[in-house]
């Protein structure tokens, strides 16, 4: 889904060499040295990842490989090269208990195997000292993948009612946004850590609902607590990020949250988001 992305909206006068994962294992460090000697890039985005939250839990192993020793290997070769890596991790590094929007030098403490992971790759990628540029987001949605905004239109479809849980905070983010900020920092120099998230917050039963107000679907969404929706891995409850220092640069904050759904809503034809 971030891949198609960052491929469709790859700036004018660039060349992107994209690599499936049948074509370029990441746990490998051969093939991504042959990789890295047969297109002798500039840039390596990183857009692989296991995103699978609860299977995380029963899956560390496998987890830990594709998304904390992969990304060392890969930082550790660019580091031979002065190549720069752009690397996406998550909110879920951060526990939720900080009640306000996390800064990118608040500290991590993940709940979830998922969040672990991705804080391992952060870690590797720095003790590397390859230069990078850290780019954490939140909720993401867009076309080429299976994401809530899917999920909940396929529930409403087939369900009388559907229940969401209304005590996780964060910021929907479009993919397309994502990957044109990731452009737009690219082409200011950006480097470190940055938070790029769509601006606005709401819960995950707010998010639904707007969901099926722009599907116009009349499918009734009703509120519930965490506890009473229990999944194997743990979430954050208030994982807002905050993008101050994305804005600092750009000079510019992403668009509304509910703006940006709108706009992929009207890309599925529905028409009550178009009009």
């Amino acid at each position: 889904m971030l891949a198609r992305a960052l491929q469709t909206h790859l700036p004018e006068h660039h060349t992107l060499i994209p690599f499936t994962e049948a074509e370029l294992n990441i746990t490998d460090v051969k093939q991504i040295r042959d990789a890295m000697d047969r297109c002798q890039p500039d840039v390596i985005l990183n857009a692989a990842a296991f995103t699978r939250v609860d299977d995380c839990e029963s899956r560390q192993e496998e987890v830990f490989r594709v998304n904390g020793m992969a990304v060392g290997l890969l930082a550790e070769a660019i580091q031979l090269t002065g190549a720069l890596l752009v690397h996406f991790s998550t909110d879920y590094i951060f526990d939720g208990g900080k009640g306000s929007p996390y800064f990118e030098d608040d500290t991590p403490n993940p709940l979830s195997i998922y969040g672990a992971s991705k804080l391992d790759g952060e870690r590797r990628i720095i003790a590397s000292g390859c230069r990078h540029l850290i780019i954490r987001t939140q909720w993401l949605y867009g076309e080429g993948g299976v994401h809530f905004v899917q999920t909940i239109r396929n529930l409403a479809a087939s369900r009388p009612e559907i229940r969401v849980v209304d005590d996780q905070i964060g910021s929907p983010t479009h993919v397309v946004d994502l990957a044109q900020a990731t452009y737009a920092l690219l082409e200011r120099g950006g480097a470190g850590i940055f938070h790029v998230t769509n601006s606005g917050q709401c819960s995950w039963f707010e998010f639904a609902v707007k969901i099926l107000q722009l599907s116009g679907l009349s499918t009734k969404v009703s509120p519930c607590s965490t506890e009473a929706f229990p999944r194997p891995a743990h979430r954050p409850r208030y994982s807002v990020l905050s993008c101050e220092k994305m804005e600092k640069v750009l000079g510019y904050r992403l668009r509304p949250w509910e703006e940006a759904l709108r706009d992929y809503m009207s890309l599925l034809y529905i028409p009550s988001a178009i009009n």
